[in-house]
């Protein structure tokens, strides 16, 4: 048996052994480690020793020396000597040691998020596009590679702390996607017992959240509605809709042409100039918008019904109607609806202070001076609210109009949609609206009195 201390050099430079022979050099530094070569030149290192629970001496493959390090391969075989004097099979230890990384893969954070991402997209949840984003672009760089099962409530209450500096709303979102995330990792078995978020409540770790109460006056209104009249396609008719109909940004965005009567979709087709709606019996000029796209749990969404007017119509006049897509405000052909994001947004609010602006300067004002306060598009659905509340609309028509839910057991019981006093209601908010956003010509500068309405 040659023993010696194996080099690098002494590695390299052994040459085949005899015809059918091997020749094995023992290292010093490390009991039973020992350089194999074949008679064909191959080169591999071996570990001679008693393997628990044989009492016979054996040789096991420790690697190719063409492709391992003198170093790897030396620190591999005395981890082995160490197993085997603590009585254990180094090779049982390493496939469990695998068995346990293959496993930490398959529940690494990252894993378990994307699955269950699938799950919200294939349950049809309204926001799981955004929830998706907001997943990805916070708790992904975060968590991703870790194992869920060591993911602590501090890591997850650090984030939300984090986040809560710069955006007090998205934290508290992300707050809820990490409730929902866990909690169904719970419930589909991936090692824990118990969710980390369960007892992290948002009061605790946040600030209350101030009840919105911004709306647009009727100068800003007016502003809105020539910012967005000159607007093109299908922007401008996005809005002009959202403010018609109190309807929430999506709800208007991502309608399609079968949600509508069958009865206005063909006067569209057939049109050869504009469509004379006052023809029409005004019941069967409607929208359905399905429960799947309105706001709620699906078990608990209900389709919204809305009643028609001249104005909306008029705006359905002005639309094409695309062969390829059934979208009906799109940029693709109706293949996909329109993203009405924060640039676009942007665009209406520098339209808007350029017209308050000018507004500004026909009163003898700086218009240096004249500034918009913020709004969001939400912001609409109180215009309308409030708007209708100045027309002493009652309560439940302007709660119908919005789609509101209604408390407690009137929403079992009450199953009455409210469609004519909703017509009525949406009816006169345009002629209002039609006074503050089209008013006569010497009535414009007026408009100042109203600033604080």
């Amino acid at each position: 048996m040659d023993r010696r201390l194996l080099t690098d050099t002494f590695i390299r430079g052994r040459q085949p052994a005899k015809p059918k022979r091997r020749d094995e050099f023992f290292d010093t530094q490390v009991p039973g480690f020992a350089l194999r070569v074949t008679d064909r030149g191959a080169k591999s290192y071996i570990l001679y020793a008693r393997f628990p629970p044989g009492k016979v001496p054996a040789r096991r493959f420790l690697g190719d020396a063409e492709r391992m390090t003198l170093a790897d391969a030396r620190a591999k075989a005395a981890k082995w000597v160490s197993l085997i004097a603590n009585g254990q099979d180094p090779r049982e230890v390493e496939r469990l040691a695998n068995h346990t990384a293959l496993q930490r893969q398959k529940t690494t954070f990252a894993v378990v998020a994307e699955a269950w991402l699938t799950h919200v997209r294939r349950t049809g949840q309204r926001k799981a596009a955004v929830v998706a984003k907001d997943v990805e672009r916070e708790f992904i760089p975060r968590w991703g590679n870790m194992p869920i099962t060591e993911i602590t409530q501090s890591q997850i209450r650090d984030m939300v702390v984090e986040v809560s500096d710069r955006a007090p709303a998205q934290a508290r979102n992300l707050l809820g996607h990490a409730k929902l995330l866990f909690d169904w990792a719970v419930r589909q078995g991936y090692g824990l017992d118990r969710s980390p978020a369960t007892s992290l409540k948002p009061r605790d770790l946040l600030s209350d959240r101030a009840a919105r109460d911004r709306s647009l006056n009727d100068e800003e209104l007016f502003a809105f509605w020539r910012a967005v009249t000159r607007m093109p396609y299908p922007v401008g008719h996005v809005y002009k809709l959202l403010v018609l109909t109190g309807l929430r940004r999506n709800e208007v965005a991502k309608a399609s042409w079968r949600e509508f009567s069958p009865i206005v979709v063909n006067a569209l087709r057939r049109r050869t100039g504009a469509v004379d709606w006052s023809l029409f019996d005004p019941r069967v000029l409607t929208w359905e918008i399905p429960k799947e796209r309105m706001k709620g749990r699906p078990s608990t969404a209900r389709a919204h019904l809305v009643p028609l007017t001249i104005e909306m119509l008029n705006i359905l006049d002005e639309l094409p109607l695309f062969k390829r897509g059934d979208y009906v405000f799109s940029t693709t052909l109706g293949v996909k609806p329109v993203f009405m994001g924060d640039k676009i947004k942007k665009k209406v609010d520098a339209r808007m202070l350029r017209t308050l602006r000018a507004l500004a300067r026909r009163r003898g004002e700086d218009p240096a001076t004249m500034r918009l306060k913020g709004w969001v598009n939400h912001d609409l659905r109180r215009v309308v609210r409030s708007g209708l509340a100045k027309l002493r609309i009652p309560e439940e028509a302007r709660e119908a109009v919005l789609a509101h839910a209604r408390p407690g057991i009137t929403k079992v019981y009450d199953v009455h949609d409210y469609f004519d006093e909703k017509r009525e209601a949406l009816t006169e908010w345009a002629k209002k609206l039609r006074t503050i956003v089209a008013p006569p010509p010497t009535s414009v500068i007026k408009l100042h009195a109203q600033r604080g309405s």
